[in-house]
């Protein structure tokens, strides 16, 4: 209690001030500053220390107080701090509390002369010598008081703060009014005034919330110390509606038409008296997955292809290996999938669901031979009236991975990938248009290709893009895949892209933002010295960038031997998953989910 103000106090800043003229005070080293009516006068220094950029009260503020007042007669106000001009009795700026009241006092200029107004926050106890810390936000004729990071006590008066309150001439005193009468007996652990927004949701961050451990949060000393203008310097806007944030609040009569926000599931509740009601749906997230069904297939399943028909519902086609028994169908029935069909395929690797008008169709990528030594693709059309697939058409294909379908201005076309002929995988992959007259599929296009894997189309704006996902040339992986354009009537190439046996490509979008992932299934060059693992290899994700009209790499991803990426979204949460088969020892490796 016989300290200097200057061994007490110091600043919190660099010398200076602050770009909006205002710093920050602390006490430094104490556990609490006593403060007594023994020398009311020592804690007192001119306002000038603090706005030395200009002399004008902040129009609106957050005031932060952490204290514990001693245990005190009834009906007495003590003062926690207040700021007073010379030879002036009036309170510009004030704080003072009594039993189960705290007011907040300002100096109102609005008529000639002026007078004093009170903001007061009822049912608020303080005088229990425990440690509590108050934020007082003031916005226009909004007051905000908040306790202890409990629900904020908001008042609106018909007297708003002033706009331009003058500091001239004026001093602040910490726990008194310039006379003994009302002298604040405690402690007082932090006093500190923020320009600007409101200063709760940075207080009141964290679940578990101790104030005898406060000090100044570092977040309230990060202001500018230059301004980065001339211009004058804005506050934020505040709203009259507050918002509770944290850990959901008590909800009474008291709290009745509060709000509170839940910022981890993203939901906006009001409390009606006695509950929280939702207000906005609370979004979905993806926490995890769990096991729902275990699927028993015909053999090694090699993709699925999962669509929906029209007044049946769902169905799931596994392109199953061994041939036979052939691949199967299944329906959603009951809340899983049953079997439902059953198709002769040869070493299938995968399959493509698409209609045509009201025909639906599915075409199967074969690997290997029939029977007769033919090697054929087949695409199926669903019968209505024996409700199962029928062969349709069947086109002459070599070793196939991948069909592709897609409209381009209001033609059908199917992109085929062959993936080698014998020994030779520098081959053509071949694209059909649907020839409504005939209500066939027939050859419009051949592009070459080597080891192919994938095709993706895509569109970007009136633009249409194909994208082949080379694999081997018959002596290396190391080769370059090919993005292709339509331009009058045809697919013309538009970039070449260094691939690593690439295996799938994924387009997606975030936003207006388009991105394309390429698979690598790993690194293999007979000319070049062996690497020390042929699987582990960046797969990487591009970019298109309208200006260089390109796709530019924008990330790398460690994979293992991947053979597929696939991109969902789940709320707002943007998700790409890659399948990691092999990591040069063992078969058994996690694939990965990544979130944006």
């Amino acid at each position: 209690t016989d300290l200097r103000p200057l061994d007490v106090l110091s600043e919190a800043v660099p010398p200076g001030g602050l770009a909006r003229g205002v710093r920050v005070l602390r006490a430094q080293g104490l556990r609490g500053l006593q403060l007594s009516a023994s020398r009311p006068r020592a804690l007192a220094f001119p306002a000038s220390r603090l706005f030395i950029h200009c002399d004008r009260f902040p129009e609106e503020f957050s005031i932060i107080v952490t204290l514990r007042a001693l245990r005190r007669p009834a009906k007495r106000n003590e003062y926690i701090f207040t700021l007073m001009v010379e030879e002036s009795p009036g309170v510009l700026v004030g704080l003072r509390y009594a039993p189960d009241k705290l007011h907040f006092l300002f100096w109102s200029q609005e008529r000639a002369g002026g007078w004093q107004s009170r903001v007061t926050f009822p049912n608020v106890s303080l005088s229990d010598s425990r440690w509590h810390t108050l934020v007082l936000a003031v916005s226009g004729q909004s007051f905000s008081l908040t306790v202890d990071c409990s629900v904020p006590k908001d008042v609106v008066v018909e007297t708003p703060f002033p706009a331009s309150l003058s500091v001239g001439r004026a001093s602040f005193y910490l726990g008194n009014r310039r006379r003994r009468k009302g002298v604040f007996t405690g402690l007082l652990r932090q006093l500190v005034l923020l320009p600007g927004a409101d200063a709760t949701p940075r207080m009141c961050h964290g679940l578990n919330f101790k104030v005898a451990t406060l000090s100044v949060p570092s977040v309230l000393q990060d202001v500018p110390v230059k301004a980065v203008s001339n211009e004058v310097l804005k506050y934020p806007y505040e709203t009259d509606m507050k918002v509770t944030l944290g850990a959901r609040p008590r909800c009474s009569k008291q709290e009745k038409a509060q709000f509170w926000f839940n910022a981890s599931r993203r939901g906006l509740y009001l409390c009606n008296g006695s509950t929280w009601l939702s207000m906005l749906e609370v979004q979905p997230r993806l926490d995890y997955v769990e096991e729902h069904q275990k699927l028993v297939t015909n053999s090694e399943t090699m993709g699925v292809e999962v669509f929906t028909i029209p007044r049946l519902g769902l169905f799931a086609a596994m392109a199953n290996r061994l041939s036979p028994p052939g691949s199967a169908i299944y329906r959603w029935t009951d809340g899983k999938f049953v079997h439902y069909q059953n198709i002769p395929t040869h070493q299938a690797q995968s399959w493509k669901y698409f209609t045509i008008g009201k025909k639906i169709f599915l075409a199967v990528a074969n690997f290997e031979q029939n029977e007769r030594g033919q090697e054929f693709s087949v695409i199926f059309k669903w019968s209505r009236r024996k409700a199962k697939f029928l062969v349709y058409q069947r086109i002459s294909t070599h070793s196939a991975r991948d069909w592709e379908a897609f409209v381009i201005q209001g033609e059908a076309f199917l992109a085929v990938v062959n993936h080698r002929e014998g020994n030779n995988h520098n081959i053509d992959s071949v694209i059909y248009r649907w020839n409504p007259r005939t209500g066939l599929f027939e050859a419009n296009q051949t592009i070459p290709t080597s080891g192919a894997y994938d095709w993706e189309f895509f569109t970007i704006g009136p633009y249409s893009f194909l994208a082949v996902a080379n694999t081997f040339n018959g002596t290396s992986t190391r080769i370059y895949s090919h993005i292709y354009i339509w331009l009058r009537g045809s697919f013309q190439l538009f970039q070449s892209i260094l691939t690593f046996g690439a295996a799938d490509w994924e387009v997606f979008h975030i936003g207006d933002r388009v991105f394309l992932a390429v698979a690598n299934s790993h690194s293999y060059d007979s000319g070049m010295p062996a690497p020390s693992n042929f699987y582990a290899i960046n797969s990487s994700i591009y970019e298109l960038n309208i200006t260089a009209q390109m796709f530019v790499k924008f990330q790398d991803l460690l994979t293992y031997s991947a053979l597929d990426w696939e991109f969902f979204s789940v709320g707002d949460d943007s998700f790409l998953v890659v399948a990691n088969s092999f990591d040069g020892f063992t078969f058994s490796v996690n694939s990965i989910i990544y979130r944006y």
